[in-house]
């Protein structure tokens, strides 16, 4: 039988297992094939009736009639894939002060004594900050204060807060605020403010008190952890949990006891955890050696973690992995996601921006990390010396977005998983000196690859309960009501 004629569509594909490949195209779609398959496909010999030819079609791999209307389709879905870049720019951080009443072993940011004044955000350049941020032609304004300890600032958290919601009142765009607190500073009336202007608690949480302890420790001395429940337990009541969220970082105390930390973070109330892999910059990057694991080590523990988590679901208690969920959404749906760390081109500077305690802005917290550690290489501008469309159409984002677009990318443009991740330019930097990079040993490639291929074998394995899970995370929904068992 002669094979139907058809035009291929441009995909990506790589050996996944044995001698079957996985093949994604520019809409995110994706098919596993035996290898004999693909050989087929690409020489144009693949006969119609092979069992993968309607998925293939249907998926626009290949076309056997109506090319440009096949391509509209495509291209409505790479639009979709690329709407961030409509919303320039939505997250800005803003780092209130350099000052913190801890001493975390991990500290990106080599933060300062809580005595160390000269590192606080002058009220003046937090309104400033806003004022700035107002410019975005974003629908949105996201406003997240920073550190070191913010609250240590709250002078200058309250009057950009004010700012902000006076300028809004113009601007009539969804405002939303976060700050990123240890909590340990925290005060009721603190609280009550935070209420009542709607912002948002990020908190840090290591795990249990044994875990938490060992890195997150007082400058006076002593642990945090219990401190830090105590002060939980009061924002829970005052701001209501669903207005607090927590984030962990991995290290070489707790990547064995992932069970351990997600146990403490259901006795808490939290709905998920993100397992963030440790960044090399300030104290981190100093103390590596005794913080620090291989890649393929935290990627056994991850999947483990992974299981167990799904196996609570199936039990009845809703708790989500925030990562895979934020992969599982670009793969399972052709929406964009906010991770400023998954876009192409970099979200850096496009999705978000970060302003310093003396006004001067870089494209992501990475940069100024960098600066604290001598290099200014990311610097944007002043935002009292520079116009707006200096800093933000200036040479750095330019030559950011110039560099960081994964589809040329060498080492990302023919990768099987680069439709659903993205780029790191500063890390980038930071490892070789150079913003494009290099992949093979790339700690960014390794973690996103390594999380991928255990998301795809979970999908290659197409388990009915697994599956009912991932969809439950992506839609925001219960497993019973993913599965129409809620009446």
């Amino acid at each position: 039988m002669m094979a139907t004629s058809y035009t291929l569509l441009p995909f990506q594909f790589g050996c996944f297992q044995d001698d079957e490949y996985l093949i994604v195209n520019e809409s995110g779609e994706f098919l596993f094939l035996p290898r004999k398959d693909v050989v087929q496909l690409i020489d144009g010999t693949l006969p119609p009736t092979s069992r993968f030819f309607d998925d293939l079609r249907s998926k626009q791999f290949i076309v056997t009639g109506d090319l440009a209307g096949t391509l509209d389709m495509v291209a409505t879905r790479y639009r979709t894939r690329k709407r961030f870049l409509a919303n320039f720019t939505t997250l800005h951080m803003m780092v209130l002060t350099l000052r913190c009443n801890q001493d975390c072993k991990y500290c990106q940011v080599s933060s300062e004594s809580d005595d160390a004044y000269d590192f606080d955000m002058k009220p003046e350049v937090a309104e400033k900050a806003v004022e700035i941020a107002f410019i975005s032609p974003s629908p949105v304004i996201k406003i997240e204060f920073q550190g070191g300890e913010p609250t240590l600032n709250w002078e200058a958290l309250t009057r950009a807060v004010m700012k902000a919601e006076v300028i809004n009142k113009r601007s009539k765009k969804t405002l939303e605020f976060v700050i990123c607190t240890n909590l340990t500073n925290m005060t009721r009336s603190k609280l009550e403010f935070l209420r009542d202007h709607q912002v948002c608690i990020s908190t840090s949480l290591d795990g249990p008190e044994f875990l938490h302890d060992n890195n997150r420790i007082l400058r006076k001395g002593g642990g945090t952890h219990a401190a830090f429940i105590e002060k939980l337990q009061s924002a829970i009541s005052i701001c209501g949990q669903d207005r607090i969220s927590a984030l962990m970082t991995t290290t070489s105390d707790n990547v064995d006891h992932f069970k351990e930390v997600i146990d403490e973070y259901i006795r808490l109330g939290f709905p998920g955890v993100f397992f963030r892999a440790l960044n090399p910059y300030g104290l981190a990057a100093k103390n590596a050696e005794r913080l620090g694991y291989t890649m393929a080590h935290f990627a056994q523990r991850y999947e483990e973690a992974l299981d167990y988590i799904i196996e609570l679901n199936l039990k009845g208690t809703r708790f989500v992995e925030f990562f895979a969920t934020i992969l599982l959404s670009r793969i399972l749906t052709p929406f964009s996601t906010g991770f400023v760390d998954l876009q192409s081109p970099s979200g850096a500077g496009i999705s978000g921006v970060i302003y310093d305690y003396n006004g001067d802005v870089y494209p992501a917290d990475e940069g100024r990390m960098l600066a604290r550690m001598g290099d200014r290489r990311f610097f944007m501008g002043n935002i009292f010396t520079d116009r707006y469309d200096a800093i933000f159409g200036g040479p750095v984002l330019q030559e950011i977005v110039a560099k960081s677009c994964v589809e040329a990318m060498p080492g990302c443009a023919f990768c099987m998983f680069r439709t659903y991740c993205g780029s790191d330019p500063v890390r980038n930097y930071l490892e070789t000196g150079d913003i494009v990079g290099r992949r093979p040993g790339n700690g960014f490639c390794e973690k996103n690859m390594a999380v991928l291929k255990i998301l795809f074998r979970k999908l290659r394995e197409n388990d009915d309960d697994v599956m009912d899970v991932f969809w439950s995370w992506v839609t925001r929904r219960s497993v019973q009501e993913v599965r129409n068992e809620v009446i």
